[in-house]
């Protein structure tokens, strides 16, 4: 499938020459669906719990009924996929991210067109290029507009800084170093010296970093590279942190665990979401003891994974006009200013700049480092996790399965590349 990026600046100048327009900003009305029902599937993750807490603003605002139906990420998926395949009207609105099942998604025809309603039907305060036009690309495909962004993410290296100056050892600079740092903080704390993701659905997203930093790539001329040596180092890398220095049960590791683990204080260094940094610091037992950074660079630089959720529109929806409010609620400039005071790193650059959030930030310095850092990601990061094909979601479970079947200790990291080279082209072949 050719995915295409023509016609986003048409859109973009057709939004702000709407938004510009006085007749269509006295013709817009947030009361308009006042009394209809709009269901939202919505990760558990906290960008999508954020949402779920503020809903009742959202009703208040424009008298829709919304009907939340929320899961873990995974058995949101599972949900979706048996709703979307049986082309039912149960989902209105559903979170999604372009990086991971955009091209599978517009393909199979999931996403309804926001072209029109972005051009025609925004609230005088929208500014729909305040989104940033990159973003908005991201979610285009074939010309058409299937989703307005939430977020900008990406993992982070967390770390205890107090821990770090007990053990007399610095925050490592280079990728490799992150082994030696990790054998000093293992002789010297009972801390959990290094974790990060082993779950094999949800390890390719930090996975991709130490991939991309080592300067191996998913696929080379149309084949899979699982097996080339910046590869085959990456996957060592990440699976002998895991496997020497890493929880026990990391092979069941996501977000959750790894955020329950460090934010009590039983782990060192945390490689994960910059969009748990509020989770992180719940309580407030980790604000003065930690420091945030990218992934060290490698042999192959700094390539650092960033991406970010956006809310989409069923193609089967029956109400996607009242669906549509919610999604311009929830992308406002009003609302993002919130989730950006509860450590959602915002997408537009407007919020990132207003003199609250900065305000926000100066009363932390672990708060202006997580920004830092992120800034790093928006300017230098890859959106690449799994393999560039429509089959992108399928591609990351055999990422994910050798860094599984490493961690288990079941097979070699050639035996673990080969058996993923093997499926992947399967997978290539079929695009």
């Amino acid at each position: 499938m050719d995915i295409t990026r023509k016609g986003i600046a048409c859109l973009m100048a057709a939004a702000v020459t709407g938004l510009a327009t006085a007749a269509a900003a006295q013709e817009f009305d947030w009361k308009a669906h006042s009394g209809e029902t709009v269901t939202f599937l919505a990760n558990s993750n906290p960008l999508g719990q954020l949402l779920i807490d503020h809903a009742d603003e959202f009703k208040e605002l424009t008298g829709i009924n919304l009907v939340i139906d929320s899961y873990q990420e995974q058995q949101m998926r599972q949900r979706l996929m048996t709703v979307m395949n049986a082309r039912s009207d149960e989902v209105d609105v559903f979170m999604t991210l372009p990086s991971r099942e955009g091209m599978q998604f517009a393909a199979a025809g999931w996403y309804a067109d926001l072209t029109p309603y972005i051009q025609n039907n925004v609230s005088p305060d929208y500014n729909a290029d305040g989104l940033g036009k990159a973003l908005l690309e991201a979610a285009t495909f074939d010309g058409k507009l299937t989703g307005v962004p939430l977020n900008i993410e990406g993992p982070l290296l967390y770390y205890r800084t107090d821990i770090f100056e007990e053990c007399g050892v610095e925050v490592p600079s280079s990728l490799e170093g992150l082994s030696d740092t990790a054998a000093k903080l293992k002789e010297c704390t009972d801390a959990t010296p290094f974790a990060s993701r082993g779950l094999a659905a949800a390890a390719p997203y930090t996975f991709s970093g130490f991939m991309h930093n080592m300067g191996g790539q998913y696929m080379v001329d149309g084949k899979s590279a699982m097996c080339s040596r910046e590869a085959k180092q990456a996957l060592s890398l990440y699976s002998d942190l895991l496997k020497n220095y890493g929880p026990p049960g990391v092979v069941n590791y996501s977000f959750q665990q790894l955020t329950a683990l460090y934010r009590a204080g039983r782990s060192a260094m945390s490689f994960q979401s910059s969009n748990e940094f509020g989770a992180v610091m719940e309580g407030g037992d980790r604000m003065d003891d930690t420091a945030i950074v990218p992934l060290p660079e490698g042999p192959g630089g700094s390539h650092p994974t960033v991406i970010g959720w956006g809310l989409a529109i069923s193609a089967h929806s029956a109400n996607p006009d009242a669906a549509w409010y919610f999604l311009q609620w929830a992308s406002s400039p009003e609302m993002q200013a919130k989730l950006a005071l509860e450590g959602i790193a915002p997408p537009r650059e407007a919020i990132a700049e207003s003199a609250e959030y900065k305000a926000w930030l100066d009363e932390s310095p672990v708060r202006k480092q997580w920004h830092e850092a992120l800034a790093e990601l928006a300017e230098t990061g890859t959106s690449e996790i799994g393999y560039p094909i429509i089959a992108n979601p399928e591609s990351r479970q055999h990422v994910g399965q050798a860094i599984g079947d490493l961690l288990l200790g079941t097979v070699s990291v050639d035996e673990a590349c080969a058996t993923a080279d093997a499926a992947l082209n399967e997978l290539i072949a079929r695009d």
